[in-house]
């Protein structure tokens, strides 16, 4: 694998190799001062999962992907859930999971391009951790996402034209409860990777620790919820 910039985002089932193969990546940048979670924020394709997962592993952290997380919790995959409870149905669930892995100290979450929508999410992800925002082009993202099938969002006539008029619309959304900017583009992962860790340790924080995980959001309550929701050939299964 090159790991000499971002290849497109892998699909779920291609993805549980591919921090070993970033072999010019540091074994280890040290833990840092504190155990404030790490949020990364960006459109599809951004490179969210792929740092993140080097990010975690060089801080010595547990690294969460929040729409694997969503995933596993209500036992089907996205695009499932898009189709039977359309997109509102999606975003309501997926505010369930963020407002659940938020307030876990020494975590990594790749969140997912459009977490930042909601006004309660925007405000837990300021409030409960520090934020980066990585950004990238529209041609970028597209080179990215072009070959995944697991993106509801993008399966239009015209998907490049999709991503233009989300990035368009998010752009402020993901800035706005951004700590630390970094533009992807074609910088190799493991120098993007350290450039974040020295801007993690410049970030001066204070972080709201007095949120608590409700019942309702725990993986078994959603699980039973989703499953009760509907009809019997939709009933969860593993994903």
């Amino acid at each position: 694998m090159n790991t000499e910039a971002l290849a497109p985002e892998p699909t779920p089932s291609g993805d549980a190799n591919l921090i070993s193969d970033l072999q010019d990546l540091p074994q280890s940048a040290g833990p840092l001062e504190h155990d404030s979670p790490i949020f990364l924020v960006g459109m599809m394709g951004a490179g969210k999962t792929t740092i993140g997962k080097a990010l975690a592993r060089v801080l010595h952290r547990e690294f969460i992907d929040l729409d694997h997380e969503l995933e596993a919790r209500c036992g089907v995959r996205i695009p499932v859930i898009f189709e039977i409870e359309g997109e509102q149905g999606f975003r309501k669930r997926e505010c369930q999971v963020l407002d659940d892995c938020t307030v876990r100290p020494n975590l990594v979450m790749a969140t997912g391009g459009g977490a930042v929508l909601a006004e309660d999410n925007r405000r837990a992800l300021q409030s409960r951790g520090i934020v980066i925002y990585l950004r990238a082009s529209v041609d970028e993202l597209f080179r990215r996402t072009s070959r995944d099938r697991n993106r509801p969002l993008l399966a239009t006539p015209d998907p490049k034209a999709t991503l233009r008029s989300l990035l368009e619309m998010r752009e402020p959304l993901y800035a706005s409860v951004a700590d630390v900017v970094v533009d992807t583009g074609t910088i190799p992962v493991h120098n993007l990777v350290a450039s974040i860790v020295e801007q993690l340790r410049q970030v001066n924080k204070a972080i709201d620790k007095s949120a608590q995980s409700r019942p309702g959001n725990s993986s078994a309550s959603m699980r039973a919820d989703f499953a009760a929701s509907h009809s019997e050939e939709n009933k969860p299964c593993t994903p």
